[in-house]
């Protein structure tokens, strides 16, 4: 019955609504007060989960954003849930920590990189996320010599983002050619050759190519 309890509390249902439930299908009547001290159960082990320690160095992090309806002081609101999934040196996936979006800027950041920072990590090589407002420049703040990758994903869709839809399909194919180049100089060369056929038409998209490139 617990575990039903904390199903439910998950997928954004209230103490009241619970109670209802359980009343109606299982002929339980349950307090709201006995519901808050099961779903209490889950918060200390969050804690406990998000505050572990971790591995001393990390060659690739990457941070990435999901949405969810979050139902907070009685409103239900679509809140960004920011997740850093590590890679440590066995090759093994850690996910280091998953942190509800505040007010997303550099001192944001700095927060929870400093959090990663108090918990054991001591260096990683590479981080890969889309363009979040002030995450890079925490992540030179925090750990100076880390590169920064932007995410091929994101960038595709970016770029995808106010092209007619008959040309999508054609200019995708034309970007993979970019970002599976096998060196450096032949993913500059696709770019050239890129440019050259669609910056008649979309000229911001190859810009926003040659950013990253070249600060890669």
């Amino acid at each position: 019955m617990e575990a039903q309890i904390i199903s439910m509390y998950g997928r954004g249902m209230s103490y009241r609504e619970i109670q209802g439930y359980l009343e109606e299908i299982y002929g339980l009547d349950v307090s709201p007060e006995f519901i808050s001290t099961v779903t209490d159960k889950v918060i200390a082990l969050a804690r406990e989960w998000q505050n572990r320690p971790l591995s001393p160095v990390y060659p690739v992090v990457f941070i990435d954003a999901t949405f969810f309806h979050i139902r907070s002081d009685g409103e239900v609101k679509n809140r960004a849930v920011y997740t850093m999934l590590g890679i440590d040196l066995e090759g093994n996936k850690d996910c280091l920590g998953i942190w509800i979006g505040g007010s997303e800027n550099a001192k944001y950041w700095l927060t929870i990189f400093n959090e990663l920072q108090q918990r054991g990590v001591k260096d990683i090589l590479i981080f890969s996320s889309d363009n979040l407002p002030g995450v890079s420049g925490a992540i030179n703040a925090s750990f100076p010599r880390a590169e920064i990758q932007k995410c091929i994903v994101h960038q595709v869709r970016n770029s995808l983002k106010h092209v007619s839809y008959k040309e999508r399909k054609e200019m995708a194919q034309d970007l993979k050619l970019i970002y599976t180049a096998q060196t450096e100089k032949e993913g500059f060369a696709q770019l050239e050759l890129f440019a050259g056929k669609w910056d008649s038409q979309y000229p911001h998209v190859s810009k926003s190519w040659y950013f990253p490139m070249k600060q890669h």
